[in-house]
């Protein structure tokens, strides 16, 4: 570890930090207040024959999620069967298998991302912006959407906003597009061509390397997907080594960035819900939160990965003293690699600039950790918002048993269905994820697409599913993904951990939103400073751990004491 290395982890956290409050306020005057675009909104509201006025019940806004999200899948799934007779295939691609295609419909429907092909030989220019870089959209601007719903519902007093509405799903979904995504993609798609990112709609190349080898260069349009790919936390890639290539990354300014634009909209929504409370504490003591356990996994990591491979200690004249470099990329070093590994995984975003799969043991269990604890720490657009508000009121309901009081927040009273449905949000998660591993982990077809046996293959498969689960999207690279099992078995993994979740989300807030508010008396726990940030980060980590640990020792931990005793799989 060097002071570079710190340096840098430094310099990136002040930068989230400093745009916390701008970016928080401006989406909080877009949603909350008057839009700076009335008429253009209005006409996309006639078009599309939505009565911005009329509010939702929780019931409405699911149902318009799922039916919106639905019918996104079906077309991006048509587009890839047809992309043989359609436009914008230069390349001659051939229409996409079933399996994969409905994988990949899946995948980026819910924000996921995950990739079971390589994109530059399998999907064409219009396939990757009709239907990939579009959900980007879409997918984004409903997560935040969903995080809204649960903000008023905790926020709004009694009878507030139309007596028991969360606001309304096609409002929020359009302003989140207009006014906040499209914008600013714009702007960053040509900071990325001034770069040296790709964008074109030109052939593939050949050429003739110095060698004389002939090798082909791909083209295509891929600053517009690149921007929208790192704002939304959406992940995926245009080219196969996803961030690593050098036509999406090529500079450490683009590294920068990336990783920077990441977390800006996740940091910037915990002011947003702190103005919604009409209490900026409340949002700082998420951000606190969200803070503490992105630091822990930073510094984790870099640790990890500065210490070199645990396994090759032992061999005579080999120096480790740059740390563990495989499956990474020289220009960005260690200390930019794990920084970019944590924020993704923390972020659900899923790109990556390095291949988690070659990092350490205990170098990888960090990604892993991350998203298994619920894809909070910031997490994806929207999406970290409302599972950490979930955790908030677990957390309350928690410390209210401790000293005998009847558990509020925000002067609402926390009741048993709220529990219930937060129990529900909580438990749903590792079901899905463990009961596939431990299906995956024992049929021949599930085990035959692994590179590694022992420990290691196991932390392959309970990558995949919890990134899927997670709707991360990064993976573990020494899995074949691309079978009739994985892509089916991951597909129904990533629609189940999306919008199985965002469902009792939806019913806490439509539960919560016309309680009456109850002034704070002597016996109401404050939720706004260092004792219940405290308290959150504690149950965030004891519910993982609670659910995951046992897996984890006979992944990654099991492999970390293997290396260090000398035993190769």
């Amino acid at each position: 570890m060097t002071l570079i290395g710190w340096a840098q982890i430094a310099l990136f956290f002040l930068v989230v930090l400093a745009l916390v409050k701008p970016l928080g306020s401006y989406m909080f005057r877009v949603f909350e207040g008057t839009p700076p675009l009335p008429k253009a909104e209005r006409f996309f509201y006639r078009l599309c024959g939505v009565d911005p006025v009329k509010e939702q019940a929780w019931t409405t806004y699911a149902f318009s999620l799922l039916a919106f999200s639905f019918f996104g899948l079906l077309v991006t799934y048509a587009i890839q069967r047809l992309q043989h007779l359609l436009p914008l295939n230069p390349q001659k691609l051939s229409a996409i298998e079933p399996a994969l295609a409905f994988n990949t419909a899946a995948s980026f429907t819910t924000n996921t991302n995950w990739q079971a092909y390589v994109p530059e030989t399998t999907v064409s220019y219009l396939t990757q912006m009709a239907g990939l870089a579009w959900h980007n959209f879409t997918s984004a601007a409903a997560g935040i959407a969903i995080a809204l719903a649960l903000s008023r519902g905790l926020t709004r007093s009694g009878g507030a906003g139309g007596g028991k509405t969360i606001g309304n799903f096609w409002v929020d979904l359009t302003r989140a597009t207009l006014y906040l995504l499209l914008p600013i993609s714009f702007l960053y798609a040509l900071f990325l061509v001034s770069q040296g990112v790709l964008q074109n709609f030109a052939p593939y190349r050949e050429i003739a390397t110095l060698e004389g080898v002939k090798q082909i260069i791909a083209m295509g349009p891929v600053a517009s997907q690149e921007a929208i790919k790192m704002l939304g936390t959406n992940g995926g890639g245009f080219f196969n080594a996803n961030s690593a290539h050098p036509f999406e990354n090529p500079t450490p300014l683009t590294n920068f960035v990336q990783m920077v634009s990441i977390f800006a909209i996740p940091a910037g929504l915990t002011w947003t819900y702190g103005r919604m409370a009409r209490d900026s504490r409340q949002g700082w003591a998420l951000f606190a939160a969200m803070a503490v356990l992105f630091f822990a996994g930073v510094l984790g990591a870099y640790k990890a990965e500065s210490a070199g491979n645990p396994a090759l200690r032992e061999l005579p004249r080999l120096q480790q003293d740059r740390g563990n470099l495989e499956g990474k990329e020289t220009r960005f070093g260690i200390a930019a690699s794990t920084l970019f590994t944590t924020v993704t995984t923390a972020a659900s975003c899923g790109a990556v600039n390095a291949m988690h799969d070659s990092m350490t043991p205990l170098g990888g269990l960090v990604p892993l950790v991350n998203i298994q604890l619920g894809e909070v720490i910031f997490g994806g657009v929207g999406a970290g918002l409302y599972g950490m508000l979930v955790y908030v009121l677990l957390t309350v309901f928690i410390a209210g048993l401790m000293v005998g009081r009847t558990p509020e927040y925000l002067g609402k009273k926390i009741e048993a269905r709220e529990m219930k449905l937060a129990m529900l949000y909580v438990l749903i998660f590792p079901l899905i994820i463990l009961t596939l591993t431990a299906w995956a982990a024992v049929v021949p077809y599930g085990t035959g697409s692994l590179a590694n046996a022992g420990p290691h293959g196991l932390s392959e498969i309970l990558y995949a599913f919890s990134s899927g689960a997670g709707n991360n999207g990064s993976a573990f690279a020494g899995l074949n993904a691309n079978t009739r099992f994985w892509n089916l078995a991951l597909g129904a993994n990533m629609l189940a951990g999306r919008f199985l979740m965002i469902v009792p989300a939806l019913g806490i807030a439509g539960s919560m939103v016309d309680k009456k508010v109850i002034p704070p008396g002597p016996g109401t726990f404050p939720t706004t400073g260092g004792l219940f940030v405290g308290l959150l980060v504690g149950v965030v980590l004891i519910v993982g751990a609670l659910t995951f640990f046992p897996a984890l020792s006979l992944g990654p931990l099991a492999e970390h004491f293997a290396a260090r005793a000398g035993r190769l799989y």
